[in-house]
């Protein structure tokens, strides 16, 4: 296992994957029993993984109970990151959302849960579109400030309401936010658009859920050409969408039987060469629910592909970058006189 600053004071060092923690615990009707969880997170830990991602909504709080006892008195070895916005109760007006009133709450019921006195990364969960940014980011300093957690992230934001956050806490001298957690795997690449190069630019460390598609990229609901085509036009996805989808499990699997590899396997390694080339940290969270299903994420660690494969999977992935950024790959040569390939752009620190 290897390890990445994450973020934009460089002091949060994390391991290459982060263990997701959803499937910790049976409240849901489904997860990994307590025994099970166990057996991963010290696996986990065997492989040199640190960052362990949760939140109060997993398994409606059990998650962060099994994660608390699992640490135990080890807690400062591990970086912990949980999230608020759901809630582990029923949902109600009061206590969900990203008010103040419902962070102070949820920050102090996952301490209890986690059986700490400080969490390493809190993130907002989802948007609520209502509560302005400005509460958001006064209650997470306020939170930083009393030492109840080091750092603080967005989860599931779009880049527009990330980036406004990101200039307001720099203009008010609030504690700055760490990083964002969207989902990005080969079957659904559309941060390319605006979240990646925006977590580039503004020096945000990324962590990225569901790196397998839900499942898909295992190759396990590959029963026929069309595979899932009709389940996922069902569910409103365009059908232009779900064909590449069903190219790019055909790419991963031709893939995967050309390097004796698993298809879950090449999903992955091909996420940590994106994580190589990135200008900011990249950090796939897995998420197995087996002892099993870790090992197969552990052993891309050994991984390297070729580029010839690389390219392969790049191309059936890659997802239109619509307007405007087409229109400015178009006309960039014109607007910089015609000198667009003879021009080399430094890179700018972030502050």
């Amino acid at each position: 296992m290897r390890y990445t600053t994450f973020g934009r004071t460089n002091g949060l060092r994390v391991s290459e994957l982060a263990l997701g923690t959803a499937n910790f615990g049976s409240s849901w009707g489904g997860g990994a029993s307590r025994d099970e969880s166990r057996k991963i997170f010290e696996r986990f830990a065997e492989a040199g993984g640190t960052f362990i991602d949760s939140a109060d909504s997993y398994q409606i709080g059990q998650s962060e109970q099994l994660l608390g006892e699992l640490i135990g008195n080890d807690r400062d070895h591990f970086v912990v990151a949980t999230k608020f916005s759901l809630g582990n109760t029923r949902p109600h007006v009061s206590t969900t959302g990203n008010s103040r009133k419902n962070i102070i709450r949820s920050v102090d019921t996952s301490l209890k849960r986690l059986g700490t006195d400080y969490i390493d990364l809190y993130w907002a969960h989802l948007p609520d579109t209502v509560t302005p940014v400005e509460e958001i980011l006064t209650t997470l300093d306020h939170l930083t400030r009393a030492g109840k957690i080091l750092y603080a992230g967005l989860s599931n934001f779009p880049a527009w309401r990330v980036s406004r956050a990101v200039t307001t806490a720099e203009l008010r001298g609030w504690s700055p936010l760490a990083g964002i957690q969207f989902e990005y795997s080969l079957a659904e690449r559309s941060a390319d658009r605006e979240l990646l190069p925006m977590a580039e630019a503004l020096g945000l460390g990324t962590a990225l859920w569901a790196p397998l598609g839900g499942g898909l990229l295992t190759g396990k609901y590959r029963e026929s050409r069309r595979g899932r085509l009709s389940d996922w036009e069902g569910r409103g996805i365009r059908t232009e969408d779900c064909a590449q989808r069903v190219e790019v499990v055909d790419t991963v699997l031709s893939v995967a039987a050309a390097t004796g590899l698993e298809p879950a396997q090449v999903a992955v390694a091909w996420l940590r060469s994106r994580a190589r080339s990135a200008a900011t940290a990249v950090v796939p969270i897995i998420g197995p629910r087996s002892v099993d299903q870790l090992e197969t994420y552990l052993s891309v660690l050994d991984v390297t592909l070729e580029e010839a494969s690389l390219r392969l999977l790049d191309e059936a992935s890659a997802v239109r970058l619509g307007a405007a950024h087409e229109l400015v790959a178009n006309t960039l040569d014109s607007v910089l006189g015609g000198g667009a390939g003879r021009i080399t752009r430094q890179p700018v620190p972030v502050a």
